[in-house]
């Protein structure tokens, strides 16, 4: 009962910086567009996401929730949800890899008629596990970059079975979310995790896309000496002309004091990089699985291993040089500390809703990935502005006429 009090409380409080999802909170509750409708999601277990599941409760959805990553999952989120009428949930922190897709396997057993994944997880397992539930399946979501490139291989090999919505894709998704909240809320665990002082640290940045971005502005803004490393040229150029040094990951291995990995791919930081790394070289990922850092491969390397306190795991290599692993190479800002502000996920979420609804009431879409409609992506921006009690300008007839033809000239 504790633990269910405590959620609530935190879950209001994350509710005070979400007056979009709240909008549209209050508009389910007269509508009930969810009637009759089950959903399976796959999600971090955060107080966001529960002013999420809420609003699709309230929109007379029954709900069936698991985990996306299990150093994410919050206890008492988990029992605050699970006190409320049809929503169900199974996850806990720190499950085990059996246990995080029996939790998987148990949310597809009630045969979701909506899937709103976070990385593609949920999705996998119902095309290669248990595909005859697809039948029942009239659309789903995705929220982060990682699960959308895996749908756009799907996508490409032509096995999708149904509508699906890219979240992250969203304008009023990727350029706030990513960019803002993972920017802040990496910096938050890692600092939370070890109560280094950035100013004056070198820190790596593997990936220059929005989380990389958001990631190096905020690192450089502490005071820390940032660099890029890349594989997009383009990327790369950006990060020059925006003032970052930019490295290859083998040269960057030997004068790096803090790395961070926001790629969505696999042993950014390899075996050949730890051999050259500092003494006391601290090494974490903000990308959505953990597989970026090749921590097997630094096991095999290390002559040993101890964890020395919350979320920092030592592994001592020849020479005694010593490597630092933040939150297990797990999403850092979750592993270590409570994730994207409540204030940004109030925007993805808003998406994630009003696109359900969309797909709940759309019956004609074919099976495929579609981005979210431009109409919802403004309407989440305006909706963002009125509650920050910001206005804009508006174009006048004659500006619109002039903008919008050919006739006039110059």
């Amino acid at each position: 009962m504790s633990l269910i009090e405590k959620g609530k409380l935190r879950i209001e409080w994350a509710a005070r910086e979400m007056p979009v999802l709240e909008s549209i909170y209050q508009k389910f509750l007269q509508e009930q567009p969810f009637t009759g409708k089950s959903v399976a999601a796959c999600m971090h277990i955060t107080t966001e996401t529960a002013n999420l599941i809420k609003t699709l409760a309230a929109g007379g959805a029954t709900i069936y929730l698991c985990a996306s990553n299990p150093l994410s999952t919050q206890d008492d989120v988990v029992e605050a949800l699970n006190s409320e009428d049809n929503i169900h949930v199974f996850a806990k922190h720190g499950d085990d890899t059996e246990s995080y897709y029996s939790h998987i396997k148990k949310v597809l057993s009630y045969k979701p008629h909506l899937v709103m994944d976070d990385g593609c997880d949920l999705v996998n397992y119902l095309y290669t596990q248990e595909p005859l539930l697809l039948e029942n399946v009239i659309g789903g979501t995705e929220e982060t970059t990682t699960g959308v490139q895996r749908l756009t291989a799907m996508e490409k090999d032509g096995i999708l079975k149904y509508p699906i919505i890219c979240v992250n894709d969203a304008l009023t998704k990727h350029m706030f979310d990513n960019q803002y909240g993972t920017g802040q809320s990496t910096i938050d665990g890692i600092i939370r995790a070890t109560n280094i002082l950035l100013a004056g640290k070198v820190v790596v940045v593997a990936g220059y896309g929005w989380c990389g971005k958001g990631l190096a502005a905020k690192a450089k803004g502490m005071g820390a000496r940032v660099v890029i490393t890349e594989v997009d040229p383009i990327k790369a150029l950006q990060a020059h002309m925006d003032g970052f040094d930019v490295l290859t990951m083998d040269v960057a291995s030997a004068c790096g004091e803090i790395f961070i990995t926001v790629t969505g791919n696999k042993n950014v930081i390899d075996v050949k990089h730890f051999k050259q790394m500092k003494d006391g070289a601290i090494l974490c990922n903000s990308g959505h699985f953990d597989s970026e850092i090749n921590i097997k491969g630094l096991e095999e390397l290390s002559l040993s291993f101890r964890p020395v306190k919350d979320n920092i795991e030592e592994y001592t290599l020849e020479e005694g040089r010593k490597i630092y692993v933040l939150g297990e190479g797990r999403l850092v800002n979750l592993a270590c500390a409570e994730g994207h502000p409540s204030c940004v996920m109030d925007m993805s979420f808003a998406n994630q809703a009003l696109c359900a609804q969309l797909l709940c009431a759309d019956s004609n879409l074919q099976p495929g990935l579609y981005t979210v409609p431009a109409d919802i992506d403004q309407l989440v921006a305006e909706l963002k502005l009125q509650s920050l009690d910001l206005q804009i300008d508006e174009l006048t007839e004659e500006q619109f006429n002039y903008i919008n033809s050919w006739q006039e000239g110059t």
